[in-house]
């Protein structure tokens, strides 16, 4: 039995072979070749507040459920009436998600020009593909589960795609990659994605070894406004938060609570 990590990335590659059969990848090729440009994620995330990837996820495997009250297109439009500067949409299956949310949350936002981002266990340049063919402006390529060939791969095929990429690490040695291969987005996730676990002192840990002229953004364990004004001390330049807002009474008035009033 492995780790809920191991478990996901297993039935990942499965996953992928599966859909490239479905849904081959010329025709994602040719699907792609109609639709307009991707949104610029760098540039939705630069300003003097600390900016707001909102997330939408529908249970996570540690805490089961976290919301079935909105459906994703309903959710990401109060995300971004609100505030918020992209969203993020996790598609994994283990989350409850899948590239239908992702295509129907594009849909939902097109009109408010905020780049959508997905978020998934992405190993193969198929995913890729796919990402953009479902609408992504953006994808998530996390270090801890590429060898430095992949990471570099699938950097390229992306910028082939013209899609940005959020290069998440969760170590130094990590970090090290992901600059190496020359991420420009780059991802602090609080979460150790082995344990689960959560701790924002991963962020203050690591920022400041990110060379200037990278973004850097914030994952996880985000959930009120000390943390984000510890954030904006460390010149972090946006946040993503998910189950925060997922589980949030009154979503508008969190969203605000986190984004108003910066000193």
């Amino acid at each position: 039995m492995g780790t809920i990590l191991e478990n996901i990335i297993e039935r990942k590659r499965v996953e992928v072979a599966r859909n490239r059969m479905n849904y081959p990848i010329e025709d994602l090729k040719e699907h792609i070749s109609n639709l307009p440009i991707p949104l610029n994620l760098s540039g939705a995330l630069m300003g003097d507040d600390v900016r707001l990837i909102a997330e939408f996820k529908r249970k996570s495997p540690s805490k089961g459920l976290l919301n079935d009250k909105l459906s994703c297109k309903e959710l990401a439009k109060v995300y971004v009436e609100n505030g918020a500067s992209a969203i993020s949409v996790l598609t994994d299956e283990a989350f409850g998600g899948s590239v239908s949310d992702l295509a129907d949350i594009k849909e939902a936002v097109t009109n408010y020009r905020v780049p959508v981002l997905r978020k998934d266990f992405m190993l193969d340049p198929y995913q890729v593909y796919e990402s953009r063919a479902y609408g992504a402006d953006a994808i998530l390529l996390i270090v801890n589960i590429l060898t430095d060939e992949e990471l570099k791969e699938l950097l390229n095929v992306a910028q082939q795609l013209w899609v940005q990429v959020l290069v998440e690490v969760h170590t130094e040695p990590e970090l090290e990659r992901a600059i190496l291969a020359g991420a420009e987005i780059i991802g602090i996730n609080n979460r150790d994605l082995h344990t689960f676990n959560v701790d924002l002192s991963f962020t203050e840990k690591m920022a400041g070894r990110i060379p200037a002229g990278r973004i850097i953004v914030s994952e996880s364990g985000i959930f009120q406004r000390s943390d984000v004004e510890l954030l904006r001390k460390l010149r972090v330049h946006a946040m993503l938060v998910g189950e925060a807002l997922m589980t949030a009474d009154d979503i508008p008035a969190k969203i605000k609570e986190l984004t108003s009033g910066l000193n």
